[in-house]
C-alpha cells in the first residue's frame, strides 16, 4: 500500500498524564531459556514487494549483516508474565495509568467504565481498569489463557521483564531476520501465499472489519503462542496474535541511512519499533502482518494487542 498511513494498529499514549516509569528490576542472570540461537548472517531488509504505506518507511531494501544471537520461541505468555510480577512486584503502566484499550466487541466491563473511542480507530475503546491480568476489563480475567501471549504490557514494561528474565528486547532488524526463518524476501514467514492449501498460517481478522470476525482462524482475540506452526527458525507466531515491542526507536527514514551490520535504530526518539501484527490485522485497512511490516507506538502506551518476545547476545 502506497498511500496515506492507516490509523494506527495500536492507540498511542496514555488516557491520563505520563508519569515516570515503574523502577527497574534488578537485572537477572543472563539466561537463554526458551531461546532458539540464530548464526546470524546477511539478509536483504525492507518490502521487496512495494506494498508497506510510505509513512512505515519500509523501503529501501537495504542489506543487513547479524552477528549470533538468540531470540524466544514465542511471545511471553501470561504464565511467565504473572511470575515476574510476583517476583517484583512490578506494576504496569496500564495498571498505573488506570484504564488501556480494549477492542470494542470483545469489553467485558460496566458502563461506567467505558470511557471513550481512540481518535481515528474508533474500534479501540478506552476502559478503565483493562491491564494485563483483566485484558477486556473488569469483568474479565485471564484464566484459561496461561499459554496466551500477555497484553497490555508498554515497551516499558517489555524492557523491565526482559531485565529480571535476563534477557533484553530484540532490535528491529534482528526481529526481521528471526521471523523470515530463513526465507528471504519473502511476503510471509512461510512464503508469498497468506494462506497456502487454503489454510490459514496467523491469526488475523476474517470477515469485514471492525463489524464481523467470521474466525475462521480459529480466533476472535488471542491464541496460544504455539498456534498454527512455527517458522523455518522454529519460531512460532510472527506473523499476527500480538504486535511485538522491539528495542529501536522508530523513524520511517531509518532505511535509508541504516547501519550495514548489526543496527540499532536511531539514538533518539518518540516511539519504539512494533512488528509483526496482531489479531485485528486486515487487508481492508492494515496489512502489517508481512514480515517487513513495520510500526510504532509510544513506550507508555498499551492495548489488547500488544505483546513482545526478548533476546539475547550469544555470550
Amino acid at each position: 500500500m502506497t498511500g496515506p498511513h492507516a490509523p494506527c494498529c495500536t492507540p498511542s499514549g496514555a488516557p491520563v498524564a505520563v508519569t515516570a516509569p515503574a523502577p527497574l528490576p534488578a537485572a537477572g542472570k543472563r539466561s537463554t531459556r526458551g531461546q532458539v540461537r540464530l548464526p546470524g548472517g546477511e539478509f536483504a531488509m525492507g518490502d521487496a514487494f512495494g506494498e508497506g504505506y510510505r509513512a512505515d518507511g519500509e523501503t529501501p531494501v537495504h542489506p543487513v549483516r547479524l552477528t549470533p544471537f538468540h531470540i524466544d520461541e514465542t511471545a511471553v505468555t501470561n504464565a511467565r508474565f504473572a511470575a515476574f510480577v510476583k517476583a517484583t512486584g512490578h506494576v504496569t503502566d496500564a495498571e498505573r495509568h488506570g484504564s488501556s484499550a480494549v477492542f470494542h466487541l470483545v469489553v467485558d466491563a460496566p458502563a461506567a467504565d467505558i470511557l471513550g473511542n481512540a481518535a481515528g480507530a474508533p474500534w479501540w475503546i478506552n476502559v478503565r481498569g483493562a491491564h494485563w491480568r483483566r485484558p477486556e476489563g473488569v469483568r474479565s480475567d485471564v484464566t484459561g489463557r496461561q499459554n496466551h501471549p500477555v497484553v497490555h504490557v508498554s515497551w516499558n514494561d517489555a524492557s523491565a521483564y526482559a531485565r529480571w528474565a535476563g534477557k533484553r528486547l530484540p532490535t528491529e532488524a534482528e526481529w526481521e531476520y528471526a521471523a523470515r526463518g530463513g526465507l528471504d524476501g519473502r511476503r510471509y514467514a512461510w512464503g508469498d501465499e497468506l494462506t497456502p492449501d487454503g489454510r490459514w498460517r496467523c491469526n488475523i481478522w476474517q470477515g469485514r472489519f471492525p463489524h464481523t470476525n467470521t474466525a475462521e482462524d480459529g480466533h476472535l482475540t488471542t491464541a496460544p503462542v504455539k498456534s498454527y506452526r512455527p517458522n523455518g527458525f522454529g519460531l512460532w507466531n510472527t506473523a499476527g496474535n500480538v504486535w511485538e515491542w522491539c528495542a529501536d526507536w522508530f523513524s520511517p527514514a531509518y532505511y535509508a541511512h541504516s547501519a550495514p551490520e548489526d543496527p540499532h535504530g536511531p539514538d533518539t526518539g518518540t516511539a519504539r519499533v512494533l512488528r509483526g501484527g496482531s489479531y485485528l490485522c486486515h487487508d481492508s485497512y492494515c496489512n502489517r502482518y508481512r514480515v517487513a511490516a513495520r510500526s510504532s507506538n509510544t513506550p507508555e502506551s498499551s492495548s489488547a494487542n500488544l505483546g513482545f518476545r526478548c533476546a539475547n547476545d550469544d555470550t
